[in-house]
C-alpha cells in the first residue's frame, strides 16, 4: 500500500467493514498509523460515494451519524444501517460497542 494516497488507504479499510458492523473515523485513522487524522478519514468518506465504499458504516467515536448530510435523501445513511440490523435513534447508533468493528484488532498489521 506504500504508493497509495491516504484516501485510497481509507477506502480499502472501509471496504473491509463487515455487513452489520460499524467503525469510527478515528479507528480507521489509528489503524493507518495516523491517529490524529480522523477528520481526514471523514473527508475521504465524503468523497467516496463514486468508489463503492460503504461509507454509511463509518460514524464518529460515540456512534453519531455525523456524515448523514452527505447521503442523498434525509435518512439514507440511517436506512442503510437499519437494513443491516443496526438500530439508530436520534442519529445515534444503539448498542454502539456491540456493532463496533475495530480494524486494529480485526485486520492484520498489513493491509
Amino acid at each position: 500500500m506504500e504508493d497509495k494516497n491516504f484516501f485510497d488507504k481509507v477506502y480499502e479499510v472501509a471496504k473491509l467493514i463487515p455487513y452489520g458492523r460499524i467503525t469510527s473515523y478515528g479507528a480507521i485513522a489509528k489503524y493507518l498509523g495516523a491517529a490524529r487524522s480522523a477528520r481526514m478519514v471523514g473527508w475521504a468518506m465524503n468523497n467516496s460515494l463514486a468508489k463503492e465504499v460503504p461509507a454509511h458504516r463509518v460514524v464518529n467515536r460515540v456512534g453519531v451519524l455525523t456524515g448523514k448530510h452527505h447521503f442523498d435523501g434525509t435518512n439514507l445513511m440511517q436506512q442503510l444501517l437499519e437494513n443491516e440490523g443496526i438500530e439508530v435513534v436520534d442519529n445515534q447508533i444503539i448498542d454502539f460497542q456491540k456493532h463496533f468493528w475495530d480494524p486494529g484488532k480485526e485486520l492484520d498489521a498489513e493491509l
